[in-house]
């Protein structure tokens, strides 16, 4: 394996034996060794990635080899053209916007980039969006509206970039400026998570019809790193952080905040990335042709009790809470 995570030194240990033989045999010599050795692998693997931590899922959503926004922007969708600039500041390179045609549909694409090597991700920000990068957003979220065109929305950045020039220039208002006007767009949004979802920076470009999660995606308020430092003051149990924040596609799904895990190859999107995105095509699809048949306020109204219904609560009077406490001493 090229880069492996900790939890995958086991599966690389049996391929680099695999490998050692391949090389080592004459006529077919290690055929069955080989073999054998093979059937091993791919039983560790199933175990492993069938039983994976939220920090191990954190892992491969970070992982260096996994596909980036645009990625599959060029084997999803044709005809991409770039839009840049927010006509205020300046383009900031962190957010990827564009039209394109998505099965024929004119559509506009819109989703965090982050870079290869160090010098693309400097002038990517890592993903981290400056506020030009979400006022660029908006600006093109509008042209959709004024056009008839859907959203689609690809998350991955582990927030919004939090230094002091982003915060001079409106860091916070340009997040939340988002959150207001994609709540009113007058069409369809669907959005992807196909690697980190963190915090307002994603939340910014994720105020949708629906929101799908590639498996080993996270979406969550805050990173585990953070939370750790904040809750634990101590940012090495990020790992216990991640457990508490519930941050998963399984558990996002189980608590109604997303609506679709999109399933990945054995051991991450990164290993079949061809695959990864036909399935994310197949799930846009799904999700977008309803909203292709409503009118403009049946999808303001589906948004809005899309999140109108997260959380879940209980209102007690005062009779109720007196009752309460009766049925508990009856109970002892």
């Amino acid at each position: 394996m090229e880069y492996s995570l900790d939890f995958e030194k086991p599966i690389e240990f049996i391929e680099k034996q695999i490998e050692d033989l391949r090389n080592a045999a004459q006529n077919g010599d290690n055929a069955a060794q080989i073999k054998e050795l093979q059937k091993k692998s791919d039983i560790l693997q199933k175990q492993i990635y069938s039983s994976l931590s939220a920090w191990q899922r954190i892992q491969i959503a970070r992982h260096p080899r996994r596909p980036y926004c645009f990625d599959y922007i060029k084997d999803i969708f044709k005809n991409f053209i770039e839009l840049h600039g927010d006509r205020a500041f300046g383009d900031d390179h962190a957010l990827l916007c564009g039209i394109a045609q998505f099965q024929g549909l004119p559509v506009v694409v819109i989703g965090h980039q982050k870079g290869r090597v160090l010098e693309e991700n400097m002038d990517r920000n890592f993903g981290m969006a400056h506020p030009e990068g979400y006022r660029k957003a908006l600006r093109v979220m509008k042209l959709a509206e004024k056009f008839n065109r859907p959203i689609i929305t690809f998350i991955d950045t582990s927030g919004a970039y939090p230094g002091i020039a982003a915060e001079e220039r409106g860091q916070a208002e340009a997040i939340a400026r988002n959150l207001r006007d994609m709540s009113f767009l007058k069409v369809p949004i669907v959005t992807v998570v196909i690697g980190e979802g963190g915090s307002g920076g994603a939340l910014g470009i994720g105020v949708s019809n629906k929101v799908l999660m590639l498996e080993n995606s996270y979406y969550s308020v805050i990173s585990p790193e953070g939370c750790a430092a904040i809750l634990f003051r101590d940012a090495t149990k990020a790992q216990e952080a991640a457990e508490a924040l519930k941050l998963t596609a399984k558990d996002l799904l189980k608590m109604k905040i997303i609506d679709e895990i999109i399933e990945e190859p054995l051991g991450g999107a990164h290993h079949n990335p061809n695959k990864t995105a036909a399935s994310i095509k197949r799930a846009l699809t799904k999700h977008l042709k309803p909203y292709l048949k409503m009118d403009y306020k049946e999808i303001r109204a589906d948004r809005y009790a899309k999140f109108r219904a997260m959380g879940i609560f209980e209102e007690f009077t005062q009779k109720h809470q007196t009752e309460k406490r009766k049925s508990r001493k009856k109970a002892r």
